[in-house]
């Protein structure tokens, strides 16, 4: 069988998306996994590649359907952009590198639908350029559902398996809410969100490699509510919801205290968590490994996977060398889930 074909989307142009592009087309490491193809401007990335003294040699190509090279230090890039982004000023919100990068994934996905592609990462964006640009979408996530048309999506983080993450498969943790205010949390929590998280996490690890994935679910409020002295949240919304998912032949445990929660699932208790709202997953996987974690849309019809961190305007086009783990375990895991949609 053939490696996948993976399309690399370049994000921001003013950050650091084509450093990272750059050091992964340059090396060997991706090539043994999948067969890459950057979905972004030539003109820029060859731009960080004379920064790095990588010497990549950047192909343009019209269309997948060309006999392309994959191998170490070339990159075959195709651009469907509609904007200017090769005169995008570095490390500076503007709207030619929001346009660019939304052009870039709106692209990919379309390949991806029409199985021209197995699957995406997405290199970051910004969300100021992309509403500089008119594009009225809070990031990545919102553009992938809308595009594939589904209603029930979730943004999944993931650690692998390692020193300090002891399930077998990693770790991934789903967020009921997403980019909202903190105020609006409650009012948008209810149990059939709730159970749908556990459902699509629940699936997501078990082609990660967890046989039937163990769940466990975050309450809102400290301490689970204290039995309503804090809250009733916890009984009213999120308690039928675990209900409901263990009725279904679901693994789910909860509403259980986020703070020993997550504590829990990192020494191999649990496989997979829910989170009510971004943060409460967001910071504590991002302390445990900013560098390799993976950002995972869940509810797509197709494969997209990302570095959770974002478009780093400190250090973007400058002599400081990338940190690349992050995307490089999230082509990893892009390659690997492709295996379960079916590749050429």
């Amino acid at each position: 069988m053939k490696l996948p074909l993976i399309a690399l989307t370049m994000g921001d142009v003013s950050g650091i998306g084509p450093q990272l592009l750059d050091v992964l087309c340059s090396g060997s490491e991706i090539f043994q996994i999948c067969r890459p193809v950057v979905y972004g401007n030539a003109a820029v990335l060859q731009r960080a590649s004379q920064q790095s003294g990588s010497e990549l040699q950047v192909r343009e190509i019209e269309s997948i359907s060309e006999s392309l090279k994959f191998q170490p230090g070339i990159a075959n890039c195709i651009d469907r952009g509609k904007s200017e982004v090769a005169d995008a000023i570095p490390c500076e919100i503007d709207a030619r590198s929001g346009q660019g990068a939304y052009d870039y994934l709106v692209s990919a996905i379309d390949d991806c639908l029409s199985g021209q592609m197995d699957g995406i990462t997405t290199a970051p964006l910004n969300k100021e350029s992309l509403r500089l640009a008119g594009i009225e979408y809070p990031g990545h996530t919102e553009i992938l559902a809308d595009r594939c048309g589904v209603a029930d999506f979730g943004m999944m983080l993931y650690l692998p398996h390692g020193t300090a993450i002891q399930p077998p498969a990693g770790l991934g943790i789903v967020h009921t809410t997403l980019h909202t205010s903190i105020a609006s949390v409650p009012g948008l929590l209810n149990t059939d969100a709730i159970f749908e998280k556990i459902r699509l996490i629940s699936g997501l690890m078990q082609k990660m490699g967890a046989a039937k994935p163990r769940v466990a679910v975050c309450a809102l409020n400290p301490h689970a509510g204290e039995h309503g002295l804090f809250g009733d949240e916890e009984a009213r919304i999120i308690a039928p919801a675990v209900e409901r998912a263990i009725k279904s032949g679901l693994d789910a445990t909860g509403p259980l205290p986020a703070d020993t929660l997550i504590r829990r699932a990192v020494h191999g208790e649990f496989d997979a968590v829910v989170a009510m709202y971004h943060d409460q997953g967001h910071i504590p996987f991002k302390l445990l490994g900013f560098d390799q974690a993976v950002n995972i849309t869940l509810g797509l019809p197709i494969v997209r996977t990302s570095p959770s961190h974002g478009t780093a305007f400190d250090i973007a086009w400058t002599n400081i060398v990338p940190e690349t783990r992050g995307i490089i375990e999230a082509v990893k895991a892009a390659a690997r889930l492709s295996q379960h949609q079916g590749n050429r």
